[in-house]
C-alpha cells in the first residue's frame, strides 16, 4: 500500500509499504477513505517535537471502512464506516471510564506510566503507525473506532477525529459559561473551531486574535470580533474592549509553533526578546531541515513560554481550576485534548 512516511526532519515520502495485519485480538484493519494533516504532523517535520522513529507512518485523523477485525472485537463488523480517534484507548480502565480516554492506562505499548498513545507519533507514544495511508491497523478497536451514521459524510466526520474535540476541550478547560467573554489566540483551523465551541458552550462575545487577515475574515464569519496583532497590541485591545475588566476565558489555540508580531505596537517587545526566543527555539528544535520557506521552526515555541504572561483575561475564584499552574493572578489550565467526540455519536 501507499503511505506517508517520516524519514527525518524535513524528509517525508510517499512510500510503498507492507499492508497492515492483525497483531492482537483487539485490533482492526481499516481502509482509509479520508485523512487529514494536523499541526502536530508539522512539528515532527519541522523538528519541534523530538523522538520520531524513522519509518513511522504519519497521521492521526481518519475516517474509513472496517476491513477485518480481531477475535476480541465484538461490536464492529466488516463494512462498518468508522471514525478513528486520534488517541487509542481500551474503554475499560479507570481513565477511560471517566471519559479521559487520552490518558488510557493500557493503550500505550510502553507501559502504564508512558502516557498518551496516538497514531503516527514519536517513540514514547508507541510508536503506532499512523493514518495517512491506504490501510491502518487500529489497536483497541472497540473503543478507538466509532461507528458513523449514514447521514454523516466523510468530510464532516473527519472533524471529529481530532481537531474538533481539541477545540471543544480547549473551551472546556477555559471554563466557558453562558454569557462569558472569551479570547481565542490564533484563528487557524483549531482556532476557528475553538470559536465555534466557545459559542456552543454559551459564550456571549468572542474575540479572535491573529496576524493573518484571511483567518480573521473567517472568524468574522462566525460573528467573532477580531484583533490583528500586527496592527495593535492584543492585550491592550482586549482590555479596551472589555472596559478594563479583561475577558472571562482565554483559549490558546496556537500549539507549539507560535509567531510574534512582525510590526505594530506589539512588535517591539518581541524584538527586545529576540535573542531569548532564538535560544528557546534552539532548545526545542535542536535539529531542523529548513528548505526554502518549508519546515521553518517557529519564532517562539509555546512549549517553553513562561506561563501567565499577559493575555488580557481574568480568573474567577469560583471556578474549578483542577491541575492548574499558578503565576501571579493568572491560572493556566491545560490537558491532553482527546476525550469523547462532541456531539457524541454513540
Amino acid at each position: 500500500m501507499k503511505a506517508l512516511v517520516w524519514h527525518g526532519e524535513g524528509d517525508i515520502r510517499l512510500d510503498t509499504v507492507a499492508d497492515p495485519t492483525i497483531q492482537e485480538p483487539t485490533d482492526a484493519i481499516v481502509r482509509i477513505t479520508c485523512s487529514a494533516i494536523c499541526g502536530t504532523d508539522l512539528h515532527f517535520i519541522r523538528g519541534t517535537m523530538a523522538g520520531m522513529k524513522e519509518g513511522t507512518i504519519l497521521g492521526h485523523e481518519a475516517v474509513g471502512v472496517v476491513e477485518e477485525v480481531g477475535s476480541a472485537v465484538r461490536g464492529l463488523s466488516c463494512g462498518d464506516r468508522v471514525i478513528a480517534c486520534s488517541t487509542m484507548s481500551c474503554g475499560v480502565c479507570r481513565y477511560c471510564r471517566m471519559g479521559q480516554t487520552a490518558q488510557c492506562d493500557v493503550a500505550n505499548p510502553n507501559g502504564t506510566q508512558a502516557g498518551t498513545s496516538f497514531f503516527g507519533g514519536p517513540a514514547p507514544t508507541g510508536p503506532v503507525d499512523g493514518l495517512q495511508a491506504e490501510y491502518a491497523r487500529v489497536p483497541w478497536a472497540s473503543n478507538t473506532l466509532i461507528p458513523l451514521p449514514d447521514n454523516v459524510s466523510d468530510d464532516q466526520a473527519i472533524l471529529l477525529s481530532d481537531i474538533y474535540p481539541t477545540a471543544w476541550f480547549g473551551a472546556e478547560l477555559a471554563g466557558v459559561r453562558r454569557g462569558d467573554t472569551v479570547a481565542v489566540y490564533e484563528a487557524g483551523a483549531v482556532g476557528q473551531l475553538a470559536i465555534a465551541a466557545a459559542y456552543q458552550q454559551g459564550a456571549g462575545r468572542v474575540w479572535a486574535i491573529d496576524g493573518v487577515e484571511s483567518r480573521l475574515d473567517k472568524a468574522r464569519g462566525q460573528n467573532a470580533e477580531v484583533i490583528n496583532f500586527n496592527g495593535e497590541d492584543p492585550v491592550e485591545a482586549l482590555m479596551d474592549a472589555t472596559l478594563g475588566v479583561g475577558v472571562d476565558a482565554v483559549i490558546e489555540a496556537v500549539g507549539v509553533d507560535s509567531q510574534r508580531p512582525a510590526h505594530g505596537p506589539a512588535a517591539s517587545a518581541g524584538e527586545q526578546q529576540a535573542e531569548e526566543f532564538a535560544a528557546e527555539v534552539a532548545q526545542v528544535a535542536p535539529k531542523t531541515n529548513v528548505q526554502g520557506e518549508n519546515w521553518v521552526p517557529p519564532q517562539r515555541p509555546f512549549a517553553v513560554v513562561p506561563v501567565g504572561r499577559g493575555v488580557g483575561g481574568q480568573v474567577r475564584p469560583d471556578r474549578d481550576h483542577r491541575g492548574v499552574l499558578p503565576r501571579s493572578d493568572v491560572l493556566l489550565h491545560w490537558g491532553c485534548h482527546q476525550q469523547e467526540p462532541h456531539p457524541a455519536l454513540r
